[in-house]
């Protein structure tokens, strides 16, 4: 039943550019839709193991930036007489570069961070994306620093009679953020259903207990991390073929932020909690244009943030769910 209601959202999702064309509306869901495949990452750590990352936007920036150079093609100098040359590569080696790369420096996070725990750990993540943040900034050779990288090739699909053909159009790049957001939706129920899934549980409800039963704790927080930095790559080369510029910013906290948010109104340690979350909070800046001063906005997205974590403290989707088994 469950599968059968998720798969009915996914078409009815799908079929909006058709029914209602706006194209100002896909591109704001179309960015909404990026930032919650960022969160379905984050509820990986935040949600099943309990470890609150503040510096996740650091995967979304590196995604970001690897999938635009290897798009762009850079040539640096590494010292020594020696230098580097890639040149342009297809944009879909440069999004599974955004992967790969996001998810390398998942796993070198994780090895040195999980050492520690609490506060110490959200330190050290807050560090992470700060470093990498001035590194663009001052790389200029490399990232252009805050001149930022100009001229990114939108996604190309090879589509059956149309051969290559590069993602324009508003409900284009709307189906394609789509499905990579299912795809990552699926892969994260995967993982949650599976043995790492179980230990990730284990681990965040007693971690004393998971490692005296056997369950080798620092592994599976790292497999976790890598997965989790992955997925959050993936959405920072959509952002930089989506909005076609990147720059030192896209490491701000506030992008970080934005995905806790999503995450914990939503129903951390759910499944659907980022999605729910990602929408409503993905589509009340927009909806309050127009409607309320600037000043007004964010005091009002401020507001409806702290009603629904004071009124709904596990989140949206475990509430809804509590009401539906009452019913």
């Amino acid at each position: 039943m469950r599968h059968a209601a998720g798969w009915a959202f996914v078409a009815v999702m799908a079929a909006l550019p058709v029914l209602a064309p706006d194209p100002y509306m896909l591109a704001v869901l179309t960015l909404a839709g990026i930032f919650i495949i960022g969160a379905i990452s984050l509820n990986l750590l935040l949600g099943y193991t309990g470890q609150l990352s503040l510096g996740h936007g650091a995967f979304f920036g590196l995604g970001a930036y690897a999938s635009a150079l290897a798009s762009l093609g850079f040539d640096i100098g590494i010292g020594f007489g020696w230098r580097v040359t890639v040149q342009p590569q297809p944009v879909w080696i440069g999004f599974l570069s955004a992967i790969v790369v996001a998810g390398g420096f998942g796993w070198l996070l994780g090895r040195l961070a999980f050492r520690v725990r609490g506060a110490y750990f959200v330190i050290i993540t807050i560090c992470f994306a700060q470093v990498l943040r001035m590194i663009a900034l001052n790389w200029i050779e490399l990232t252009q620093g805050p001149m930022a990288l100009i001229g990114i090739p939108p996604v190309t699909l090879w589509l059956p009679g149309l051969g290559v053909t590069p993602l324009v159009t508003k409900a284009q790049t709307y189906w394609l953020v789509l499905a990579v957001a299912v795809l990552a939706f699926l892969l994260v129920r995967q993982i949650v259903g599976s043995r790492i899934g179980r230990a990730l549980v284990a681990l965040r409800s007693n971690e004393s207990l998971a490692r005296s039963v056997g369950i080798r704790v620092t592994h599976y927080l790292v497999v976790a991390t890598v997965i989790s930095a992955g997925i959050a790559g993936a959405a920072g080369s959509l952002f930089a073929h989506y909005v076609r510029i990147v720059d030192p910013d896209v490491f701000l906290f506030v992008y970080t932020v934005t995905m806790v948010i999503m995450v914990v109104t939503g129903g951390k340690g759910t499944l659907w909690g980022p999605v729910v979350g990602g929408l409503i909070f993905g589509l009340i800046p927009d909806l309050l244009r127009g409607r309320a001063p600037p000043e007004a906005q964010w005091v009002l997205y401020g507001a409806a943030m702290i009603l629904f974590v004071m009124f709904l403290p596990r989140g949206i989707v475990p509430a809804v769910a509590g009401l539906w088994r009452r019913a």
